[in-house]
């Protein structure tokens, strides 16, 4: 079975969830005996590879613009199908969804994920919010199957839309934890470059976009006598907007603040596995997969009270008000200083093993091609 995939910048090494999302899942599919071709923006690729892991990629200009990437990147890769000859079209998130209608014109089966309704983020204006809103919709009348990553996702387009769908979350790869332990990455480069001591930092993992409240997270540090631990972002702006300016521009002016860029694979882990503490503020999330990553590597961890976040059952002292900054930066001292016990470290472990692991993940995407393929 040929499957065709859309929607994603491409990987490995691309910021980004719905990346993150492929990049773990698609090798899995091919090992299970599918072939899997991903059409890239090729300006993200930065080593014009021709696949990886067995996955195979075709490169495709995308003008690298924030409201027209998705959708019109989607239109030209409908001119390569005819010549992949797929069996599945697989359409990730919903801005890329509003051409379905076009792909089922064409003649193919279509499997849509839904990584969440992106027109809630604040980042789009009133014509992208339009256009996120009828991808959705497209998504919902004309997909074959629907493929969501949240509970809450499932909820909401059952509610808006009267669509059943498959509930398939994010997951993690196992990690072997005593690769990234303090001794290890005490000698690391990225420690030393950035003077951070092991188990001294809380630390988080994201875009520099409105909706992920970096901003609230570097006043609430600020609000802090003398902390005794830095501020430590790994992340930065697909596209520089004013607000990743202004948001470089508060972190320089916050003493403790620290910005890495773009990390990966093994820095990352590094910085997962001996923070003091892993906190993410965001207004919106689909499922977050940093999130998961925290847990895997039992990292303490604090979040917003969205129902992104809510989705794994955290005790009650994790969760603040979205948005509370000073609630925000109140926590963040008491989490740093409480840490996490072997029993609550156990728990979550254990859950990502068995409820976020991404072979099973793998497998039950398999049964829904299968099952697309025989209606």
């Amino acid at each position: 079975m040929r499957i065709v995939v859309l929607g994603t910048r491409g990987f490995p090494d691309v910021q980004g969830g719905v990346e993150k999302h492929c990049e773990e899942l698609y090798p899995r599919l091919v090992a299970l005996g599918l072939d899997v071709i991903i059409i890239t923006r090729k300006n993200y690729i930065k080593e014009k590879i021709d696949g990886f892991k067995g996955v195979r990629f075709v490169h495709l200009f995308s003008p690298k613009l924030k409201s027209l990437e998705a959708i019109s990147h989607t239109f030209l890769a409908l001119f390569k199908l005819k010549k992949l000859k797929p069996d599945i079209v697989h359409v990730h998130s919903i801005g890329p969804s509003i051409l379905i209608p076009l792909i089922k014109l064409f003649g193919y089966k279509v499997v849509m994920t839904h990584h969440g309704p992106d027109y809630m983020r604040k980042k789009w204006g009133i014509i992208a919010k339009f256009a996120l809103r009828l991808g959705e919709k497209n998504a919902m009348k004309y997909s074959d199957k629907v493929v969501v990553i949240a509970k809450w996702i499932q909820d909401y387009i059952e509610k808006k839309y009267k669509r059943l769908s498959y509930l398939i979350p994010n997951g993690v790869t196992p990690i072997d934890i005593k690769s990234y332990d303090t001794d290890n990455a005490g000698n690391s480069l990225i420690f030393k470059k950035f003077n951070i001591r092991t188990g001294k930092y809380i630390f988080t993992a994201a875009r520099f976009v409105p909706e992920k409240g970096l901003d609230d997270l570097i006043n609430a540090y600020g609000l802090i006598d003398s902390p005794e631990f830095k501020l430590v972002i790994a992340g930065d702006a697909d596209h520089e907007t004013d607000y990743s300016k202004a948001l470089k521009d508060l972190a320089n002016k916050t003493n403790g603040v620290i910005f890495t860029g773009a990390v990966y694979k093994g820095d990352i882990f590094k910085l997962y596995s001996n923070a003091g503490l892993f906190v993410l503020p965001s207004y919106y999330e689909g499922f977050p997969i940093s999130l998961l990553e925290a847990l895997s590597f039992g990292v303490p961890v604090l979040v917003s009270d969205i129902n992104a976040h809510k989705e794994i059952l955290l005790p009650d002292f994790r969760y603040f008000r979205t948005g509370n900054v000073q609630e925000l930066s109140k926590k963040i001292e008491e989490c740093f200083k409480k840490g996490i016990d072997e029993n609550e470290k156990k728990r979550y472990i254990d859950l990502i093993k068995t409820c976020y692991n991404w072979d099973i993940i793998a497998e039950k995407t398999l049964s829904v091609y299968k099952e697309c393929a025989r209606d």
